[in-house]
């Protein structure tokens, strides 16, 4: 029987994960695969987090929470927003889940309804779109310019509202490109959405911790006017390396909204991991000094990145201010040939780069940048050479 929901058949497969697989599946076969595709850090989680797990499995922390998540790390949530962001919620407002990607699902189920308008700023991560088909919503894109770092034009902003508006999703720093709005380019966004007082945000902020160059991370949610109709999207993924640890979190600017994401999690999945979820209390509550160490090789290696691409003759990199991600514009080389196969986008030369010198860089199509790919510097500095060392040979390659 074919007699699938269409909402299922509508979802695009993820781009990032086939790209993992493919590479993993050469690793498997003795291949010598760089990757510059991954989304998470190459670090280990820190030890004291690790040790923690551990000793919520020896004391039996094994049994269900409250799908909203224990009031210990709810509370240790509030703590670090305060602390962070300068933003007081009271642990009702917290709603723990498992990953953050669930915690933007329950925030755009809760907000949208079919036929809702939400605006998505182009580059995003391409799950954004995914989410919103899901809850009957439709995707309105507004561009960010790569000369302006992917910032949005306030402008381009307040053209793309209609009576139909219900969200903006907000991603800084940003996955794809790097980009951190700072406090005046975040005014000028809240400026717009002051004058549409029905629009929800959705700030998305899981790479808050890593910001380079002297910036700062702000939350628009601090800003005036802006706490009562933004849901903060964050988790202990990214600054923490704690990926498969699967802890996510949003804040509700009311008590009302968090109720209505644990009503919907009760049913899609009751509560995050159990012992995750002390490990997370215990990182949220303790010294973050080794985050230095992490922000600092990652500097390090985004510079590297950087002053490599600079030397590749056809490609211009976005200088990227957080994450761990570069743009590279590469459509000098669409309608080019490599031993006869013609590159048509940035999709095709994605994969003749893997095929035929082993190197995994993401395609941005559907991330809503066709002209780019995106490269992942969460690897040493050794491979970023090697890598951008075997991409550039091949390049000299194509006619």
């Amino acid at each position: 029987m074919e007699n699938f929901s269409k909402r299922c058949l509508a979802v695009s497969p993820s781009l990032t994960l086939a790209i993992t697989a493919k590479s993993n599946e050469l690793k498997a076969k003795g291949v010598n695969v760089i990757s510059f595709g991954v989304g998470e850090p190459d670090f280990n989680t820190p030890k004291h987090i690790v040790e923690a797990g551990k000793e919520a499995l020896d004391k039996g922390m094994t049994k269900y929470t409250a799908s909203s998540g224990t009031p210990v790390l709810r509370q240790a949530v509030c703590d670090k927003f305060k602390r962070d962001n300068d933003l007081v919620y009271d642990k009702t407002q917290i709603v723990v889940s498992n990953g953050a990607k669930q915690s933007l699902f329950n925030a755009l189920q809760v907000l949208v309804d079919e036929g809702d308008e939400v605006i998505i700023l182009a580059p995003y991560w391409l799950t954004y779109p995914e989410l919103v088909g899901i809850c009957g919503g439709k995707s309105v894109v507004v561009n960010c310019l790569a000369e302006n770092e992917f910032i949005v034009n306030p402008s381009d902003l307040e053209k793309a509202i209609t009576s139909k508006t219900k969200a903006l999703i907000l991603n800084s720093p940003s996955n794809p490109t790097g980009a951190v709005y700072s406090r005046e380019q975040l005014e000028s966004i809240a400026a717009v959405l002051r004058r549409h007082p029905n629009i929800w945000v959705v700030a998305d902020e899981i790479y808050e911790k890593l910001v380079y160059d002297g910036n700062k991370h702000v939350s628009i949610a601090s800003l005036d006017g802006m706490y009562d109709r933004t849901i903060v999207i964050n988790g202990m993924s990214k600054a923490y390396a704690m990926t498969g640890w699967r802890i996510g979190f949003a804040a509700a600017p009311t008590t009302r909204v968090a109720k209505l994401m644990d009503g919907l999690q009760s049913h899609e999945s009751s509560n995050a991991n159990t012992p995750s979820q002390y490990a997370s209390q215990v990182a949220l509550n303790s010294d973050e000094s080794f985050l230095d160490e992490m922000r600092s090789t990652f500097l390090a290696r985004r510079n590297r990145m950087l002053e490599k691409l600079s030397t590749i003759k056809g490609v211009k990199a976005i200088h990227a201010k957080g994450a761990f991600y570069i743009m590279v514009d590469v459509s000098s080389f669409f309608g080019k040939s490599y031993n006869g196969v013609v590159i048509d986008g940035a999709n095709k030369l994605a994969s003749l780069i893997i095929d035929n010198v082993s190197v995994a860089v993401i395609p941005c199509e559907g991330f809503g940048a066709p002209n780019f790919i995106r490269l992942s510097y969460a690897t040493n500095i050794e491979k970023i050479n090697e890598g951008l060392d075997r991409i550039k040979d091949f390049l000299a390659e194509v006619k």
